[in-house]
């Protein structure tokens, strides 16, 4: 008898802890989602009246051929002294001079130092030392320009990640990843910008300013990985060293309608970034990932990139689209958490699974998002943040001071870097119980996609609901960004792909996402879409009248919902 009444017990607190968990989970839901209503009643207004002052104008045309070959292509034709590193350093040095004025992506450049680097490989190369065949497997990036995001360390030039500092923090050594990239032979041009700390989804700063997004002035190119993908959507870069915690490579890859890849945990060295966090788990959430403008370049950037102490990638895999069995979901789920698809991404998404005969899946757990994402990264002790690191003699920073002098226009930070502290407190008064239920739920979401997705399967998913709106307007959207961290929160490898323009001519993407070590299917299925959908389409310029003439057919988003099956999952 009393075995059957501790069993009782035991059920009924079981059910109680169950139902507490799913009412607190409804409140914390309803509270967001209202507060994002009313945030944007302050923010629309407030980002219209900003943009009154940006003038409408058009990027310079791209006038040199050199600004157009795949990196690839490209270095292929230096090994074999068809072209000058000269040359194309040259031409993207000048691109950057044409653009940097209206896009305001570059932080700091070195572009003299690269010329000579630039002159020092032709030098070599003419002299016939190494075989083509030699450079070709050591150094392949031989003589290409590469532009890297101001947050990883590049030696002598400034690392401060946005943040406002008496005394410029430069670099005094490379980053692991910027030191296999000079390696393999690319020339460090430049160091792009982003947000403070990286701890926000547009990219503005108060030292650098804000950076605008090439098809629209009057638009954010997302962040933190903005300054990059502004460069290689203008034609001003053509392989970008970003990172990436929660889309931060991914939403401005989509925003600027190029590509950015979120690798496996560790594969890629994430040492020499700022912000960082000797917390034990902070490299199965944030890495340095690569973005290019072309999607047949991604296998050979990261390849350049990975670590050789971290998991091997099968990048040489040749594999065929046709041999990769296809999932999709084009909502959240049943949670109604994030706002639905815009008209055009919905048809474009919808329109892609079609094409590649997706099976429609529902993930149920997938509502769980923005709870496990919040949970995992916000319980993450000694990251770097305004409160953490100082300028020597300086006094901490504390978190009720801050944000007083915010509010009254005294701080050197930008609004995310203040209310983390917020966040990060928020976060301690929830039960250790809901956070180790999230915890579970993460656990039995890998599962899931391990067993759907096998090693020849991937998933396509939205990587945000709209293309890029106007600057600041990300403010009444943070909840949206859950699209993508929901990828590091699982650990999964996850591609943007660019799939054509919408009705205004801004850039649509998609997320395609595999099982860890399966990189090699993302970027196959990537450069299959390349194939399919076009790719990087030219931004407006001054001696266009529309964009929609460089696009194709895959470029508005069209064509009829998918007819595939629907599966219920989870």
């Amino acid at each position: 008898m009393t075995k059957l009444l501790k069993s009782i017990f035991a059920y009924v607190s079981l059910q109680l802890d169950i139902l507490r968990f799913r009412i607190l989970g409804y409140i914390m839901r309803r509270f967001l989602r209202s507060a994002m209503i009313v945030f944007s009643w302050f923010v629309v207004p407030y980002s219209r009246y900003t943009n009154i002052k940006v003038i409408r104008r058009k990027l310079p045309p791209i006038r040199s051929h050199l600004l157009e070959i795949p990196a690839v292509d490209l270095a292929k034709l230096i090994r074999t002294r068809k072209i000058k590193s000269e040359e194309v350093v040259e031409a993207y040095i000048e691109r950057c001079r044409q653009v940097n004025p209206l896009i305001n992506a570059i932080v700091q450049d070195r572009f003299e130092e690269a010329l000579e680097e630039a002159r020092e490989i032709d030098n070599v190369i003419a002299m016939g030392i190494n075989s083509v065949e030699s450079m070709e497997e050591h150094t392949p990036l031989l003589g290409i320009p590469v532009t890297v995001k101001e947050s990883i360390a590049v030696k002598g030039m400034t690392n401060q990640a946005g943040r406002v500092f008496k005394t410029p923090q430069i670099a005094k050594s490379d980053a692991p990843v910027v030191e296999q990239i000079k390696r393999c032979g690319g020339i460090i041009m430049l160091v792009s910008n982003t947000p403070e700390l990286c701890l926000l989804w547009e990219t503005y700063n108060n030292v650098t300013g804000q950076t605008k997004n090439p098809y629209d002035l009057k638009r954010t190119p997302g962040g933190s990985s903005g300054g990059e993908a502004a460069l290689l959507a203008s034609g001003a870069s053509l392989l970008g060293l970003t990172s990436d915690i929660g889309g931060s490579s991914r939403l401005p890859a989509m925003f600027s309608g190029i590509w950015g890849h979120k690798p496996t945990p560790y594969a890629v060295s994430f040492r020499g970034h700022h912000p960082t966090s000797d917390f034990p788990k902070w490299g199965d959430f944030f890495t340095i990932a690569p973005m290019t403008r072309y999607a047949k370049d991604l296998p050979l950037l990261l390849k350049c990139m990975s670590d050789p102490t971290g998991p091997k990638l099968t990048l040489d895999k040749e594999i065929s689209a046709h041999g990769i069995r296809f999932f999709f979901m084009d909502n959240d789920g049943p949670s109604g958490m994030m706002r639905p698809l815009s008209r055009d991404l919905h048809a474009a998404i919808n329109r892609v699974a079609s094409d590649f005969n997706a099976e429609r899946v529902n993930i149920r757990k997938m509502k769980w998002s923005l709870d496990i994402s919040l949970s995992a990264m916000l319980t993450m002790k000694n990251i770097e943040t305004i409160y953490h690191k100082t300028e020597e003699g300086e006094q901490p920073k504390t978190v009720c001071k801050e944000t007083v002098k915010y509010f009254f226009g005294c701080s050197d930070s930008i609004l995310p870097s203040v209310i983390f502290g917020h966040l990060q407190n928020f976060m301690k008064i929830i039960p250790n119980s809901r956070h180790k239920h999230l915890a579970s739920i993460i656990e039995a979401l890998k599962t899931e996609f391990k067993e759907m997705l096998g090693n020849d399967g991937v998933f396509l998913y939205p990587t945000f609901p709209n293309t890029a709106h106007q600057h600041y307007q990300i403010y009444h959207k943070l909840l949206e960004p859950m699209y993508m961290a929901i990828f590091n929160t699982l650990g999964l490898p996850v591609t943007n792909c660019m799939i054509g323009l919408d009705h205004r001519n801004l850039p649509m993407g998609i997320q395609v996402v595999a099982n860890p070590g399966q990189d090699h299917l993302c970027l196959a299925v990537a450069r299959e879409m390349e194939r399919r959908y076009g790719g990087w389409v030219r931004p407006p310029s001054e001696d266009s009248h529309s964009s929609s003439s460089n696009s194709n057919g895959g470029g508005n988003g069209g064509g009829n919902g998918a007819s595939s099956s629907s599966k219920q999952r989870g």
